[in-house]
């Protein structure tokens, strides 16, 4: 007798679903003001920065977390601003336009 025989004697009326729980990440709260795109170089290496995020620290994590899979580039998240590895801005402004935030474009 295995979990699932005894769980379903001691829960008979439960129903077991063969669906995976799937997270949803867009509950991101959305801001009026423009998100900023930044082109930077550092040590000879082009970097895109996102700044100007008012929201929870944790919403703007979740954020950099998925716009780093998406790309499948490096990054981190420091001092309220997102750093992604390589120019990745017009790819990132269309995420960012498609989640629903107001993205504007810094520098070159």
């Amino acid at each position: 007798m295995d979990l699932r025989d005894q769980l379903k004697k001691i829960f008979p009326d439960h129903k077991i679903s063969e669906e995976p729980i799937k997270q949803d990440h867009s509950n991101i709260w959305i801001q009026n003001e423009p998100l900023l795109c930044k082109y930077e170089k550092r040590k000879g290496k082009p970097i895109t920065i996102i700044d100007g995020y008012h929201g929870a620290t944790k919403d703007f994590k979740m954020l950099a977390k998925e716009i780093k899979t998406k790309l499948s580039v490096g990054g981190s998240f420091k001092n309220n601003s997102i750093i992604i590895q390589g120019d990745y801005r017009d790819k990132i402004m269309d995420i960012l336009k498609k989640k629903g935030f107001i993205v504007k474009r810094v520098g070159g």
